[in-house]
């Protein structure tokens, strides 16, 4: 018994019609009736009634059709089982990570995936989130973590934060007394934060554009560092996340800015169908960022 055998009679099940089976598995019709018979004399038994117009299955064809589907499933199944595993021996996995990314999870996953497959050359590039996720789109890009304002169109997502937007000024500021404060009380001071591209950016300027408030960007900066540090030394109001101020909370109050109410996403992107590699990448990020102290809902 062959596995192609299996492959003819399921389709002569299917298509009930010798004729357009052989049609569909591209084999003469003489050709695949030849390959029943034979099938038939190595099981004992007739699969097919072809006593009327239409063929149908015999009681032991009937037993044996989903036997038959099964098998060849399995051998499906066999095929992409050794295909992902040659993946996995050799390749290459491309990963993207937001400008001045330090997250270490992301770092565990990586360091994981290369020692558990060693044989797989793993690239890293920084870039703003907007190039990063049309990198993953156009498939330059396996998968990456980015910053944005809500989960990309065509794109799976694992959020890692969504949090909200929030002020950081030194102790001498004048905003530094206040409570909370809204977007409009950010207008009358100079401002410092991430480039257009990113995540936090994007939010920030949506918030803005739907109160109609234009507000003075100062100075840009891709890292949180040095926003932090621009704005310890007076150069201006940082906007950051919530986690991202309170690294900083030893030199700068954070403010919660109350109608900028859209969080910021911190979220690995990936195609619908990724490749073996980054289905195992995946997984270590899953693990190293469920532990991660930030991560969303811990």
């Amino acid at each position: 018994m062959e596995l192609r055998q299996l492959e003819y009679f399921v389709a002569v099940a299917e298509e009930r019609n010798f004729t357009r089976a052989a049609e569909r598995m591209h084999i003469s019709q003489s050709g695949i009736s030849a390959q029943i018979r034979q099938l038939e004399r190595e099981l004992g038994a007739e699969l097919f009634d072809r006593s009327a117009r239409t063929i149908t299955l015999t009681v032991a064809g009937k037993a044996a059709l989903e036997h038959a589907r099964a098998a060849l499933a399995a051998a499906r199944a066999v095929g992409r089982a050794v295909e992902e595993t040659a993946g996995l021996i050799r390749g290459r996995l491309a990963v993207g990570m937001v400008v001045g990314c330090t997250i270490t999870p992301l770092f565990e996953a990586l360091a994981g995936f290369h020692r558990a497959h060693p044989g797989v050359e793993l690239s890293l590039r920084e870039d703003d989130s907007d190039q990063l996720i049309e990198s993953v789109r156009s498939g330059a890009l396996d998968l990456a973590l980015v910053g944005t304002a809500a989960p990309p169109d065509g794109l799976e997502t694992l959020t890692v934060i969504s949090e909200r937007l929030v002020a950081a000024v030194p102790a001498e500021h004048p905003l530094a007394g206040r409570g909370r404060i809204t977007l409009r009380d950010l207008a009358d001071h100079p401002l410092v934060c991430m480039p257009p591209g990113t995540g936090l950016r994007t939010v920030l300027d949506r918030a803005c554009a739907a109160r109609g408030l234009g507000l003075k960007t100062a100075l840009e900066a891709g890292a949180a560092d040095a926003i932090a540090d621009l704005t310890a030394r007076g150069l201006g109001v940082a906007v950051l996340s919530e986690s991202m101020a309170r690294h900083y909370r030893d030199r700068l109050t954070a403010l919660p800015i109350e109608d900028a109410t859209d969080p910021a996403l911190l979220a690995l992107v990936w195609k619908p169908t990724p490749n073996p590699a980054a289905r195992k990448l995946l997984a270590h990020c899953r693990k190293t960022f469920a532990t991660w102290p930030q991560a969303l809902g811990a």
